[in-house]
């Protein structure tokens, strides 16, 4: 699933304007966004949690030339799901509602 559908899938489910799931859609990342630029974690329970990992400065080597090169400290978001979803995705029987992919 992508952005537009899940678009598709609120304007559907919620019965709103296409307009109006986009909004929402697009309100909801950028809040996400946000509080992990700020080192939040961001968590929905039974679906997954984000958060954000800090590397330090290390160093390291040009894997063309051999040389060292000093790699800058950085900040990496992460995705850990959670267990509802978890069994959700091991489970062997598909969801009566959900669309079957052609």
């Amino acid at each position: 699933m992508n952005k537009l559908e899940l678009i598709s899938a609120l304007k559907t489910e919620a019965n709103i304007s296409k307009a109006e799931a986009a909004q929402v859609v697009q309100i909801f990342f950028d809040h996400m966004a946000d509080a992990l630029a700020r080192g939040e974690r961001v968590e929905i329970r039974g679906l997954c949690s984000f958060f954000v990992k800090e590397y330090k400065s290390y160093v390291g080597r040009n894997p063309k030339t051999g040389d060292k090169v000093t790699i800058r400290p950085k900040k990496l978001p992460f995705f850990k799901s959670g267990k509802e979803l978890k069994e959700r995705v091991d489970s062997p029987k598909e969801r009566v509602d959900s669309p079957k992919e052609a």
